[in-house]
């Protein structure tokens, strides 16, 4: 009898511990940005590899897929052409650092004569007070906001 009490006992003890580890298994997804691989990844706008890594760009879905962009305008493009809802975060590269920042709390700097990679001219600042100094070094560009990028015309403009 005291052996099959202990078994219970164990039995028990084991779903218990089973049950726990699937319920913390149910979190949230990791809305973290991931690093580039260059060698296999591509934009999901415009399909071209991601050479420059350094104006890439990236939305993370709320389930945890990491979609890659080359270009800070291929991110803004995806976001409003799909629901916004569906993405739990999304980073772009800082001009300087080459740092991933978070692209709703970032500024950017444009002048349609700043190269990235697809032409659309815009550069992300992790503060107000370096797109500024930027912006005063070149002598030219736009001070936008994350809301101004949604206004944005988004055309891609040529280079001489």
């Amino acid at each position: 009898m005291e052996k099959i009490k202990q078994s219970r006992r164990v039995i028990l003890i084991s779903l218990m511990i089973g049950i726990g580890l699937m319920i913390s298994g149910c979190g949230k997804a990791d809305l973290s940005p991931r690093e580039i691989n260059p060698e296999v990844d591509t934009c999901v706008v415009c399909n071209m590899s991601i050479v420059h890594e350094d104006y890439a760009a990236q939305a993370v879905l709320s389930n945890g897929d990491k979609l890659i962009f080359d270009d800070v305008g291929c991110l803004v493009q995806y976001a409003i052409d799909q629901q916004e809802d569906a993405i739990g975060a999304s980073y772009v590269k800082e001009y300087e650092t080459e740092e991933w920042i978070d692209s709703t709390k970032a500024f950017y700097v444009y002048h349609q004569d700043f190269w990235t990679p697809m032409s659309y001219g815009v550069l992300a600042f992790s503060t107000k007070d370096k797109a500024e100094a930027f912006i005063d070094k070149e002598g030219k560009g736009t001070l936008m906001t994350p809301e101004d990028l949604k206004d944005h015309k988004w055309g891609v403009h040529p280079h001489e």
